[in-house]
């Protein structure tokens, strides 16, 4: 064989990643029609397997890269989901996330994952940004001071919309998805009345967004059922474990300072653990310390973290379930999914324990 002929065969065989490849050569190369070269890549069930497997190899030998963005426009959907939510960087949301992206892949969707860093301004452009590029629906856990106005302007758009830990306002005025917190915080009460503590506080956040709210109604309700006085210690937004230790050294230096800590996350718990040995004090003897996530560092920690059990991988998959749900059957009533807690009990409340129990 001429060795000139070989080698420019094997050229003109490779991808022609500078060349601009339309679907009708796509077509004359497998020997197909334009119209199923189209029903293939818009992976339509219709053409049989053999032809799909011709023209995607003459796909790949082209170099053709589907526009997708191009065909999205001549389309009712994008298959795509936007996931806003205000703390990336906490544990808890990479679980969630995980959840929501098993359950669509399943789907055959794919997640856009933004952070709002709890900004309402930034939370705005980036849902803006979203709508723009026509997801199918929102996840939102929204900002604290997130006006209510923003969940009716979501449903004007037609834009099915979850909210997701977090809602707008005293009650959600849609679709939900979160955690019986107050249940969580009921046993965690009872937990620590159980291992004889009396002085128990509630260190969280501002106050203002809908978590926090749940946080203090369960953590009073419970105290006040103990004929305890509730002790909520408010302050900013900052929810890290850094926040946890800052505070956590504050609240012990008072004169008379809490037996027991219940924290807004495992984060700030993970930070109180270290401030009480700063102070040169034990965990779970001198200060019981729980958690609220279960994260994965929660059993991991010196000593083992007890934790409110949240579920967030269930959460994410209940989440992107019911946003499907709405994709598939728009305009029901909206739905609200609360999962249930439990308190996963170690040394950190319960020194004693050699094993993890549970309370359910």
């Amino acid at each position: 064989m001429d060795r000139s002929k070989t080698l420019i065969w094997q050229v003109n065989d490779m991808p022609q990643s500078g060349k601009h490849v339309t679907l009708r050569e796509l077509a004359a190369h497998a020997g197909v029609s334009r119209s199923t070269v189209s029903l293939v890549l818009q992976e339509s069930p219709l053409v049989a397997r053999r032809t799909r497997e011709r023209v995607m190899a003459a796909a790949r030998t082209l170099g053709y890269v589907y526009n997708r963005g191009a065909a999205t426009l001549r389309s009712a959907h994008t298959a795509t989901l936007g996931v806003v939510v205000h703390d990336i960087a906490n544990p808890f949301f990479g679980a969630m996330v995980a959840g929501i992206d098993e359950t669509l892949q399943n789907a055959d969707y794919v997640p856009f994952l933004v952070s709002s860093g709890n900004s309402v301004a930034r939370q705005q452009r980036l849902i803006t940004r979203l709508r723009e590029q026509r997801v199918d629906a929102l996840l939102l856990c929204p900002a604290e001071a997130t006006p209510a106005a923003l969940i009716d302007t979501i449903a004007d758009w037609g834009l099915p919309c979850i909210e997701v830990m977090r809602h707008v306002g005293d009650t959600p005025r849609g679709h939900y998805v979160g955690a019986d917190i107050r249940a969580g915080l009921a046993r965690a009460v009872a937990h620590l009345i159980d291992q004889g503590h009396q002085r128990i506080a509630l260190v969280t956040g501002t106050g203002h967004s809908s978590a926090d709210r749940e946080r203090m109604a369960g953590y009073r309700e419970a105290m006040q059922a103990a004929s305890l006085a509730p002790d909520i210690r408010t302050g900013s937004n900052d929810l890290t474990r850094r926040a946890g230790l800052v505070r956590t050294l504050e609240i012990m230096k008072a004169p008379t300072p809490p037996t027991a800590l219940i924290c807004h996350n495992d984060l700030m718990a993970l930070g109180a653990l270290l401030a009480l040995n700063r102070l040169g004090l034990m965990p779970g003897i001198d200060c019981a310390v729980v958690g609220i996530d279960d994260s994965d560092e929660a059993a991991l920690g010196e000593p083992a973290l007890s934790s409110i059990a949240t579920h967030p991988h269930a959460i994410g998959q209940a989440a992107a379930g019911l946003a499907l749900a709405c994709l598939r059957g728009p305009g029901g009533d909206a739905q609200r999914i609360v999962l249930d807690t439990s308190l996963q009990v170690r040394a950190s409340t319960d020194p004693t324990s050699g094993h993890l129990w549970e309370l359910s």
